[in-house]
């Protein structure tokens, strides 16, 4: 039964992953989209989201799709976002609002405004703060985005309209919406998400080349395990990501070397009561901003 408060008619998902697949089946869950179309790359993914009822059928003319969609979500990897922009821009889309789902958001919101001219105004850049370690439209789950933030970086030229219905999505499929800038978005979420994933990339590898490593994975115990769980994440999409944020990555991961560096000093002069004070401080501080 169609949702009275909110309704997709047409909703058109390039790239049927992880992000894409569980928006699809949370506001198919809430009645709120009539046809969920897919595009992608590969069939055998396609086929599956058929199969899993994640979209109801699939295409390979982005161009052609368009044209009569409600909602397009383009939920690619960040440096692919690019030429599905160029792409979208040669179809007519006034009638359609067009909105992604990357980790960082400069690059899309700079690609909309250079490709789509006069009808940028449709397009609003989200980010659903929400994934897993495990990618694929076999992992997608209606429940991912709830209790999750989305955050929205509209640019100053969007249509009060198309930010209303790219809001109300979220909402609908579970996750809390706030607004911010785009620049401040990939500024924050370079500390927040992208140095954390890459910091745990760093420690497998690392262990993978000590000279004991089969003997270290053997006896690693479960704070190993935890900090370490994303390193299982896509790496193609983390490759994308460390580019298209490069500038604000680099400094985070500079400032985080001289934190060890500071560490690894008081560390080899025995300054115990300066190690005491760093792991404090680190803990007070965990424990009081993060309430999960």
């Amino acid at each position: 039964m169609q949702n009275d408060l909110f309704y997709i008619g047409k909703l058109l998902i390039i790239g049927v992953g992880l992000i894409g697949g569980s928006l699809a089946l949370a506001l198919r869950r809430a009645s709120s989209a009539g046809e969920i179309v897919g595009v992608g790359r590969t069939e055998t993914n396609l086929k599956k989201a058929v199969e899993l009822g994640v979209i109801d059928r699939y295409s390979y003319n982005l161009e052609e799709e368009v044209q009569d969609s409600d909602m397009v979500v383009i939920a690619v990897p960040v440096l692919a976002a690019d030429a599905i922009v160029r792409k979208i821009s040669q179809s007519d889309f006034s009638n359609s609002f067009i909105t992604d789902v990357g980790s960082t958001k400069t690059s899309i919101v700079e690609s909309a405004a250079k490709h789509f001219g006069e009808k940028f105004s449709n397009f609003v850049a989200a980010h659903p703060i929400a994934g897993r370690e495990h990618s694929g439209v076999e992992a997608a789950d209606p429940d991912l985005f709830i209790n999750h933030h989305t955050v929205l970086t509209p640019d100053e030229n969007c249509a009060p309209d198309a930010i209303a219905k790219v809001r109300k999505m979220w909402e609908t499929a579970g996750a809390s919406v706030s607004e911010m800038n785009y620049a401040d978005h990939d500024r924050i979420l370079s500390a927040t998400s992208h140095l954390p994933h890459i910091l745990a990339f760093l420690l497998v590898d690392y262990m993978t080349k000590h000279p004991d490593s089969q003997m270290c994975f053997d006896l690693a115990a479960g704070g190993f395990y935890d900090f370490t769980r994303v390193a299982s994440s896509d790496p193609d999409m983390w490759r994308d990501i460390c580019i298209a944020n490069a500038q604000n990555i680099v400094e985070d991961l500079k400032g985080y070397s001289d934190s060890l560096n500071d560490l690894a000093s008081k560390v080899l002069s025995g300054r115990s009561d300066e190690i005491y004070e760093t792991l404090e401080s680190a803990k007070k501080a965990r424990d009081q901003k993060i309430q999960k």
